[in-house]
């Protein structure tokens, strides 16, 4: 495993979490490193992606709640989750990607939950 994600667990609605997804520094520098999350039944989505040095990519869901970012000293890419929603429960994946390369961490979960 290349990628390890950390951070998840169970939040009630309105609450934060932060996300963290640990990388080798030869794949910290690869082009887009990005979050994706499954909820149960559903297919795998994009959440948010950082591309190159600064252009970011947001879900309309997640639009204003989350932020991803890099942490230079940390080799980590991390995802402050606001405002969480039920709807916000899933399996949360980091992806790295550069060209036809992808890697994938094992995924941490998020229940957003009373």
């Amino acid at each position: 495993v290349q990628l390890v994600e950390s951070g998840g667990g169970l939040v009630q609605p309105g609450g934060s979490l932060r996300l963290f997804c640990a990388t080798p520094a030869y794949i910290f520098g690869f082009y887009i490193m990005g979050w994706y999350r499954q909820a149960l039944g559903k297919q795998r989505g994009l959440v948010a992606e950082l591309i190159g040095v600064g252009t970011t990519n947001y879900a309309d869901s997640v639009k204003g709640r989350f932020t991803i970012s890099r942490d230079n000293a940390k080799n980590t890419v991390d995802l402050q989750m606001n405002s969480l929603k039920p709807e916000d429960t899933a399996v949360y994946y980091c992806k790295a990607a550069l060209g036809a390369i992808e890697r994938w961490g094992q995924g941490t979960q998020v229940t957003v939950s009373y």
